[in-house]
């Protein structure tokens, strides 16, 4: 079941080349940062991402852990990671995709002689063709 809020403990350890983000109830839930302020965003981007495909996965997520009951060494620390998912998965489903494709070099010449911007052209024409109005 989807929900539209996760809260879930993350371990911050903090070494000489940087800070590593785990997630001790989520395996392979993973990231790092320079410093705290990008650590708190790659952790709540790693989270997100984590959780998304989990449900497209229908996982059954654990619990999460109280942090008081986290061990932690002299290097780490818990914090808590909050995770709107209406607005992540928003921010998934609108992700650019990058594709690679085909056509004639003289259509391309032509096409870019006239500045067209593929892109655009691209999604447009997919849009056209799968009737969609988006």
């Amino acid at each position: 079941m989807k929900k539209d809020y996760y809260m879930y403990p993350s371990v911050f350890s903090y070494d000489e080349d940087g800070i590593s983000i785990s997630f001790p109830d989520l395996a392979g839930c993973i990231s790092c940062a320079s410093n705290d302020e990008e650590a708190l965003y790659m952790a709540k981007d790693a989270l997100g991402l984590y959780l998304v495909c989990a449900e497209e996965d229908n996982e059954v997520l654990p619990e999460p852990s109280k942090l008081n009951e986290i061990q932690l060494n002299k290097n780490e620390r818990a914090i808590l990671v909050e995770v709107n998912m209406p607005l992540f998965r928003m921010s998934v489903e609108n992700s650019s995709v990058k594709k690679t494709l085909t056509i004639p070099k003289w259509l391309n010449d032509f096409a870019e002689k006239n500045k067209v911007n593929f892109s655009q052209v691209l999604q447009q024409a997919l849009k056209e063709y799968l009737r969609l109005s988006r």
